[in-house]
């Protein structure tokens, strides 16, 4: 009987001892609830802004990070590093078409599709995800022929074209399969340019809901278990804030700069700024505001496709302006760097989206830059020729100098306060004036046409 009360007296004490530590274990709270708009063509500040959305949530632990999708596509580049940054998140990424007339076209419907849960508003749509800079498909095929029997054979296309689709539609397959979403129609939205709205998506099970505000969405997410970066996760979203993330001071620098129009104007008030300070060193402030400019501009331009040779003819370009500074060629360098540096900034960036176009009304604008620079090149040259020497030897061309005594065909002369041995015709006598026209080490060649003045012999 002792036993059985000792032993229910160490049930009780153990159980006295662990009570404390369940009621000490915080209940898990759920982190918040993150959004971001991708609004607009997806570029390099789209990528920087998604890159920092998703540290910020992962630094606060968020419950899950809404993407706002409304998107006419954008650069290939920008959209892989962007899917990149999501499929390694360990934080849940939503993708939500909104507001009601938006859409997920081109790099949109592969961003969509890579996320962990992709939602849609009504009135939205989806799809036409052949990346424009992969390959154009916006003119029609060419017909096909006849065969020698007369029937129709497929007409030929461009072989690097039709690699790159066949690597667009590979890719967004591999993430239909990767969140188990419909891949045929994922496929066909690639290599047949096909669109469809809000309900047929839901319908084709290319996403997972259709919710009509964020409230919606967040309601429609609760409870939802997704896996993100290897581990499960059951939302807990319902009635949740949402927390909007802004872009950062950089990410709204580079909105500015990455356009391809003011990365070319910052290179060449850079270029020329650089130009006027080795030109003429000691003014500074020409030289620092080029450096800067000079440094955005690479910048900017490092972070969109680059054609390479477009930008080796613009640095050819420089290198001649630069070389028409220090040795004047009254303009034929100049005029041929500027040739170069056009041609490479019509060639500079390589893609087909309009948004990352250079405007012809920038390139008139950087040939009028160019022109004015050359003219001010060329016309320094010439004043520089022109110019009669200010110091040496050279001064005493064409000067008037006075005869001090001369024997024969030589004597001294009188020039610039100092005696020197001339040469010249017979026949000088002392006090006449004589024009140098040649210097030989320490001696002046004259000749008689000086004119007359005191002391000058008749």
């Amino acid at each position: 009987m002792a036993l059985k009360r000792l032993l229910i007296f160490a049930f009780l004490a153990i159980l006295a001892l662990a009570a404390p530590r369940v009621r000490a274990q915080p209940e898990t709270e759920a982190g918040p609830v993150l959004l971001i708009q991708l609004d607009g063509v997806i570029g390099p500040p789209a990528t920087h802004h998604v890159e920092n959305a998703i540290e910020a949530a992962i630094e606060r632990n968020a419950e899950v990070l809404i993407l706002e999708i409304n998107t006419p596509g954008g650069l290939e580049t920008s959209m892989r590093d962007i899917i990149e940054n999501i499929l390694r998140s360990p934080v849940p990424i939503i993708g939500y078409v909104s507001p009601p007339g938006g859409r997920a076209a081109s790099a949109g419907t592969f961003i969509l599709y890579a996320t962990h849960i992709a939602a849609m508003a009504p009135g939205t749509n989806v799809g036409a995800a052949t990346p424009i800079d992969l390959g154009r498909q916006d003119t029609p095929p060419p017909e096909a022929e006849k065969g020698d029997a007369g029937e129709r054979t497929a007409a030929p296309e461009d072989a690097q074209a039709r690699k790159a689709i066949n690597d667009a539609a590979a890719f967004i397959r591999s993430l239909a399969e990767l969140r188990g979403r419909n891949a045929r129609w994922a496929e066909r939205a690639v290599r047949e340019g096909e669109a469809i709205s809000a309900n047929e998506a839901l319908r084709l099970d290319v996403i997972d809901l259709i919710a009509t505000d964020l409230d919606d969405l967040l309601a429609q997410l609760d409870g939802r278990v997704v896996e993100a970066a290897g581990g499960e996760h059951t939302l807990q979203t319902s009635g949740r804030d949402v927390l909007r993330i802004e872009p950062s001071a950089i990410t709204q620098m580079l909105a500015i700069i990455a356009n391809p129009n003011v990365a070319l104007l910052l290179m060449l008030l850079g270029v020329y700024g650089m130009i006027f300070e080795f030109a003429n060193p000691g003014f500074v402030a020409p030289g620092v505001i080029g450096a800067v400019c000079l440094v955005l501009g690479l910048y900017a331009l490092n972070q969109l496709p680059l054609n390479y040779a477009g930008l080796a003819l613009i640095l050819l370009g420089v290198a001649f302006m630069i070389a028409e500074a220090y040795t004047p060629t009254f303009g034929i360098l100049g005029l041929g760097g500027a040739v170069a540096f056009l041609i490479g900034a019509g060639m500079l960036i390589d893609t087909d989206i309009p948004a990352y176009q250079l405007s012809w009304s920038v390139i008139v604008l950087a040939l009028a830059l160019t022109g004015a620079f050359v003219a001010l090149a060329l016309g320094v040259s010439v004043r520089a020729h022109r110019k009669r020497p200010a110091t040496g030897a050279e001064t005493l061309l064409g000067q008037r100098v006075e005869v001090l005594d001369w024997a024969g065909t030589s004597g001294h002369v009188w020039a610039q306060s100092e005696r020197w041995r001339a040469r010249g015709p017979e026949g000088l006598a002392a006090g006449r004036f004589v024009r140098v026209t040649g210097v030989d080490a320490l001696t002046l060649t004259v000749e008689a046409n000086g004119g007359s003045g005191p002391g000058v012999t008749p």
